[in-house]
């Protein structure tokens, strides 16, 4: 079999496991992909593969709450469908849109305006399908900094991750780190920028795995790596970053006239402290999401025009749209992590001097 028949038996399982749950309706009614997509692209406490209901395959995960003490518990307590009411020490729990809510052992939920109104236990640390895939994309990560490591240990010359790693390690240090942070500080913040970047992109490659979780896709996690590109940036700005913000004009107006503009300009410059890292994490999140729910809507063209025709169209622009995501995997680590360099590049910029 040669490689284009390999990559069309690759697709259609790939659009096989997307949409095997799909609920079975009357075959005149027009079939509508919306669930299945919002499905596929949203966190959930259990980790399905294929299949449905008690023919399905694929493994619960740990739901970890703190209720008054602590409850652990499988959600395979919750069915198949996760459904059903979760007993634990007394207490009973149901799911409703991957959101855990008290209720009774009937599994009763009070709606006002299409929202339950019960309460919620006071934290909810469970392990969810983005959480799990978070730590495997850590591990990763970790596997391959301790193998390039002992490469290094071995000799001058890397062999094996670390010849593949070296280039980026070095792409990072000189294209974006010194690039944009100077050649007096880049080396303390290349760390975490490489970091940054191996990261994210092991994290947006995982996530096109099908079956997988759509990690960058959560609003959570790009704001978590927003957040502490923020504090990195703002606990490295120097007198010259601060300054800027609180008197952005300098010595070139009068007092009375600086106090009418900085009464607009002062808020605007505070405000971009937050506007920068709210960009990079909205970046981030719309461009993954964007790029999976292209994906399952040509898939789901399938499904709608129920015509085998439609097929080798749907596959082959399925086929390019999964190529450019490849790409748009380590485009997206690239732009987060020279965004960054660049927000701290502005922070610990040295003063201008007039000759």
């Amino acid at each position: 079999m040669d490689m284009k028949k390999l990559i069309l038996l690759f697709l259609v399982f790939c659009s096989g496991l997307v949409y095997s749950n799909a609920p079975v309706t009357n075959t005149n009614e027009k079939y509508n992909p919306v669930p299945d997509i919002m499905h596929h692209i949203q966190d959930s406490h259990s980790w399905h593969l294929l299949g449905e209901g008690e023919n399905s395959v694929g493994f619960s995960l740990p739901i970890i709450l703190i209720d008054n003490d602590l409850q652990i518990f499988s959600s395979s307590r919750f069915g198949h469908d996760l459904e059903k009411v979760a007993g634990s020490n007394g207490n009973f729990y149901k799911l409703y849109h991957n959101q855990i809510y008290k209720t009774d052992s009937s599994g009763k939920l009070n709606m006002h305006e299409g929202h339950p109104t019960n309460e919620k236990p006071t934290l909810d640390l469970s392990i969810t399908k983005v959480v799990m895939q978070l730590f495997l994309g850590a591990l990763l990560l970790s596997l391959l900094a301790f193998a390039t490591r002992n490469s290094y240990k071995r000799g001058a010359i890397p062999t094996g991750v670390a010849r593949f790693l070296e280039p980026l390690v070095i792409f990072v240090r000189d294209d974006i780190a010194k690039q944009n942070i100077g050649h007096l500080r880049y080396k303390k913040y290349t760390p975490y920028l490489l970091t940054l970047f191996l990261f994210i992109w092991i994290i947006n490659v995982l996530g096109l795995i099908p079956g997988s979780a759509n990690v960058s896709g959560n609003i959570a996690f790009t704001m978590v790596l927003s957040v502490f590109t923020m504090l990195l940036v703002n606990f490295s700005g120097r007198k010259t970053y601060w300054t800027h913000i609180f008197d952005p004009l300098g010595n070139n107006m009068p007092f009375l006239g600086k106090i009418l503009v900085y009464i607009i300009l002062v808020p605007v410059e505070l405000l971009g402290i937050i506007t920068k890292p709210f960009a990079l994490m909205i970046r981030l999140f719309a461009n993954m999401t964007a790029g999976h729910i292209v994906i399952l809507s040509l898939i789901s063209l399938i499904f709608i025009m129920k015509s085998y025709m439609v097929s080798p169209v749907a596959v082959g622009l399925t086929l390019f749209i999964n190529v450019l995501e490849v790409l748009v995997a380590a485009l997206q680590a690239y732009i987060f992590t020279l965004l960054t360099a660049l927000f701290i590049g502005m922070a610990v910029e040295e003063p201008h001097h007039a000759h």
